[in-house]
């Protein structure tokens, strides 16, 4: 049976509302939605921007803030009021945001506006031209169903540069493109060892180590490798087991859309095609693949595919 995920992950974003001052966590909520722990976590990461957590925090300063501005309530007491167990990491967590202590952003009569909670389903009502433009470049067919293949990869070693970054405020998206433009820029990939493709570059972009918790993660740009023998100190080292996938190619765009392409095929996969599929995420590494289609020098168009692991519902 189809799920709306944009319903499923509005009745999560209604329920952290009204929940604030009770104990939350990517488990409870994902009961909310009825999803698995690290399925939720990707989906209401792609749909809302962030780390399911982290918007959890974000709300609770936001109504915090407010009340601190609007009210004469103790600071305790606000700080109670949202989540927070101790006047310390109320006060440290305020003053990340904000910039200042609660009692001094009191002090200085900052008049709080009401910060909406997110609404994915306003956009799913009222799209954006750039929803549009974006939609018309993802191989959909009917509206609903991707083009996608079933695969299962063998377990193989990886050899690569590791990025630490996170989907806090969309790092990700603005550390993962530098990283891979530092990376061919340098020729890094001249340096990786026992390669299992000698004659030809294919090259793995891996997003492995979630931390469900705080949207951390590691990113991989690496290759296949025979061993592990006389591998460079700063280049890591890494085994993944044999997985089920599902394989999407991004549509062929010109080098200056490419980028953009990859992230709303993202986007597409886990709003338009997961919710039919019968499929959820497996919670383990989900990998880019590029290879000679993805060579700007012999292609004037290029694509790339995205490998995710699954398991049935």
């Amino acid at each position: 049976m189809d799920t709306d995920y944009f319903v499923q992950i509005q009745k999560t974003l209604d329920y952290i509302e009204d929940h604030l001052s009770e104990p939350l966590s990517v488990a409870c909520l994902a009961q909310v939605a009825c999803f698995s722990d690290f399925h939720f976590h990707r989906v209401f990461q792609t749909m809302v921007g962030e780390a399911v957590m982290e918007y959890v925090r974000k709300r609770r300063l936001a109504s915090a803030a407010y009340q601190i501005a609007h009210t004469e309530k103790k600071l305790i007491d606000i700080a109670l009021d949202n989540g927070f167990q101790s006047h310390e990491n109320f006060t440290r967590a305020f003053k990340k945001v904000f910039e200042r202590t609660p009692l001094a952003y009191r002090k200085q009569g900052i008049l709080t506006p009401v910060y909406a909670k997110a609404n994915v389903l306003q956009r799913k009502f009222n799209p954006t031209r750039r929803d549009f433009e974006l939609r018309s470049k993802i191989p959909i067919l009917g509206g609903i169903r991707m083009e996608y293949q079933l695969k299962t990869k063998p377990a193989f070693k990886l050899i690569g540069y590791e990025l630490k970054t996170s989907c806090k405020g969309g790092r990700n998206h603005r550390e993962i493109p530098a990283f891979w433009g530092s990376y061919l820029q340098e020729g890094k990939g001249n340096r990786i060892p026992n390669r299992v493709h000698a004659d030809s570059q294919v090259e793995l972009g891996i997003c492995t180590d979630f931390n469900m918790e705080t949207g951390d993660l590691s990113y991989i740009i690496g290759m296949e490798a025979t061993d592990f023998e006389d591998v460079p100190a700063d280049l890591v080292s890494r085994e993944f087991p044999e997985t089920r996938y599902v394989v999407f190619t991004t549509p062929k765009v010109t080098q200056d859309q490419f980028v953009a392409s990859i992230q709303s095929t993202w986007k597409s996969i886990f709003e338009e095609w997961f919710p039919h599929s019968g499929y959820e995420h497996a919670g383990g590494a989900e990998f880019e693949l590029y290879d000679e289609r993805c060579n700007p020098s012999k292609n004037e168009l290029i694509q790339m595919d995205i490998y995710i692991p699954i398991k049935e519902k």
